[in-house]
Order: structure tokens, then sequence, then C-alpha cells
């Protein structure tokens, strides 16, 4: 009796908990609402066949509990409970399927004259590419990836030339105009997802997956990783904003396009022996950019990741127990290869960062101008 009581408790728990939870879905941001839909039949059918199935363990073991005077029949086979089992179960297995097929057809089925933007993820970051003037986005191919050029666009292909590319976690959209997402992996399995939007798709090394949405309310919406891809999963997020079509043409027009990116990249190295001033004024907006200020500050409180302040010329302890001066050369090789070697007090999280030389150069100018040793401690009372 006390086992039915329990089972009973269990049921009034779980629904009255369902209904009194804080925790329910963010308000939608998209056309999706279908998918808030199919949501609540597998919520109803998996709520109703569990508080059912409890609820005949309840009965059985109340009437068929062991009493004096009452003995249980043995019946190995009950043809027609068996045939209700079965029908019950194929009619529940078609509700919660059905319906999904229907609306994951239309997911992956844009409608015409979407505009389409690529996502292209890495440990632990995102970047973003929209096609130029022309309309097209350029061709991509693994031979062509480099720090350089990191979507691995094709030179040769006109059509890429204007592309518009966002090294950056934050993408504006125009709003209630479809959008069509094309994203690729450059590493592991990474999942691009944005609660709001109910949207979401698998991105997969060596391949394109694809699915579209409208946004239909105007904000700034998180973006999250849904596929654990690493040790530094937490941390890959970025943002959406949503905004009107002016904002958004305007936004678009300021981004730097594969042809202008080249330009610059040969103007850096044209100038490389430019001011240190300028470099690292260079570095600054490069650590922003990749999102290096989310885990290092320039103030003197360590994040997840030593503080830069008073890096540059300090003797570093490592892991295993080895010490290391925290020269150029050893910021180079920490950022080309952060889990070589780790310093202690810190996980080895460090994502591995696309950088060309000039970069590379700026973020270690940078780390430089926040001082060293002797500057931090002169600079305390």
């Amino acid at each position: 009796m006390s086992l039915a009581i329990a089972l009973f408790l269990i049921i009034v728990l779980a629904v009255g908990f369902h209904f009194a939870s804080p925790w329910w879905i963010t308000p939608i941001a998209s056309n999706w609402v279908r998918m808030d839909d199919m949501l609540t039949i597998t919520l109803v059918i998996t709520g109703v066949l569990f508080v059912a199935i409890n609820l005949f363990m309840v009965i059985a073991l109340v009437r068929y509990r062991n009493r004096k005077g009452h003995r249980a029949t043995y019946e190995p086979h009950n043809r027609r409970l068996e045939w209700w089992l079965i029908g019950v179960t194929s009619v529940g297995v078609a509700a919660l399927l059905a319906p999904g097929l229907f609306v994951y057809a239309d997911f992956v089925r844009p409608p015409p004259h979407v505009l389409q933007m690529e996502v292209l993820g890495q440990q632990w970051q995102w970047r973003f590419r929209f096609a130029g003037p022309g309309g097209k986005l350029g061709t991509t191919d693994v031979r062509y990836i480099s720090d350089d050029n990191p979507f691995g666009l094709n030179p040769g292909d006109p059509n890429g030339r204007d592309n518009y590319l966002i090294d950056a976690p934050e993408v504006h959209l125009p709003l209630n105009r479809p959008i069509q997402v094309l994203t690729r992996s450059r590493d592991v399995l990474h999942d691009f997802y944005v609660p709001p939007f109910r949207a979401r798709m698998n991105m997969v090394p060596g391949m394109v997956t694809t699915f579209w949405f409208t946004p239909t309310k105007a904000g700034r919406y998180d973006i999250l990783c849904a596929q654990l891809c690493g040790i530094g999963h937490a941390n890959m997020r970025g943002v959406v904003v949503v905004e009107d079509q002016a904002s958004f043409a305007r936004w678009l027009a300021r981004q730097t396009t594969f042809e202008q990116q080249q330009a610059k990249m040969q103007t850096a190295a044209a100038t490389a022996g430019g001011s240190a001033h300028a470099l690292a004024d260079q570095g600054k907006a490069l650590a922003a950019a990749k999102g290096c200020v989310a885990c290092h500050t320039v103030n003197g409180s360590p994040l997840v990741g030593p503080t830069w302040k008073g890096l540059y010329g300090k003797t570093e302890t490592m892991a295993d127990g080895s010490t290391a001066k925290v020269d150029e050369a050893y910021l180079r090789a920490f950022i080309r290869n952060p889990k070589a070697r780790v310093v202690k007090g810190f996980a080895p999280i460090m994502p591995t960062f696309d950088l060309s030389e000039q970069e590379l150069s700026a973020l270690v100018t940078y780390i430089e101008a926040q001082g060293g040793p002797a500057a931090s401690s002169a600079a305390k009372p």
C-alpha cells in the first residue's frame, strides 16, 4: 500500500510542478509557432501516458494486493489486451511523429526570395557571411581555407568578391524577412540555435546544412551552440540583432567585403613596420572581435584566463611545474597552440584562433602594451 501511495504522490507532484514551474519556454520571435505546437503535442501525449501508466500501477497494487482469501490467477496471454496496447501505442507514435515530419519538410524548404546567411562554426566562435550587391554567395572549398581566408572562399569566383564577411559574434537581421541559414563547421559538430526563433540546425563538418525562419520581433537574441563541442562549449555564444530593413541595410553596408579584406591584408603586410601604438590599437579591436576579452582582462583581475595587465615579462609557472618567461616568442607560441603548455591554476579551454601574422603581431603588441611586472608593481600605491 505504501508503494501505491508513493506512486500517486509522484503523479500529483509531477503534474503540479509542470503547471507551477517558473521555467517556461521563451516568448517566440519567429514564424515557427508550429515548433511550439509540436512540443505541446509531445508533452500532452507523454504526460497522459505517464499518468495513465502510474495510475494503472496504483490501481493494480491496491486491487491485487496480498489479502487473505484471494489468490492471483495465472494468465500468460490476453489477446484482447495485447491488441488494445498495439493500437493505442501505434496511434500515440503516429501522433508524435507525423506532424513533425510535415513541419520539418517546411523547415528545410525555404520560400522564394529569401535572404541567405551563411554561419560558420568553429571552436568556439561564430562567423557570418552575406551576399553582396551582386546577390550571390561565392563558392567555397576546404582547399582555400587559411588564416587569411577562414571561410575558404574561392578567390577565382567573381560572385564571392563582394560577399560581406562578419568575423565577429554579433550579426544583424532584417525584421519580417525570410532568412535561409546555410551552416558549416570547420572542426567538430556544432549546432546553431537561437531559442526565441525556435530554429536550430546541426552543423556537420564536411557538409552544408540548411533551414529558414522569419524574425517577427525586433530585439537582441542570444546565439547558443546546442551540441557539446568541447571544453569551451559553454563560451560559444553570440548575438542576433533583429531590426528594421533600413537599419539592417546600413549595418550591412559597413561590413567588410572579401575583396576589401584581401586588400587590407595586403596593405597591412606592406606597412607591417607601422607604429607600435597603431598596432596595439589593432590588437585591442581584434581582442574584442575574437572574444578574448571574455576570458582575459586588462585591469588585473583574472577570469577563466590570466589577466593581461602586467603579464608581459612575467615568469609563469606551468601545470607541470616548469616555468617560462612571457615574452614575444612565448605569446606567439601560446596563441598559436594554447594547449601545448597549460598555466598553473587555469583550465586548458582556450581555443585555437585563425590569425594572420599581422593579426598575431597586433595582438602580441596589445598584450605587451598592458605592461610588465615592474610596471604593474610601480602603479600600486
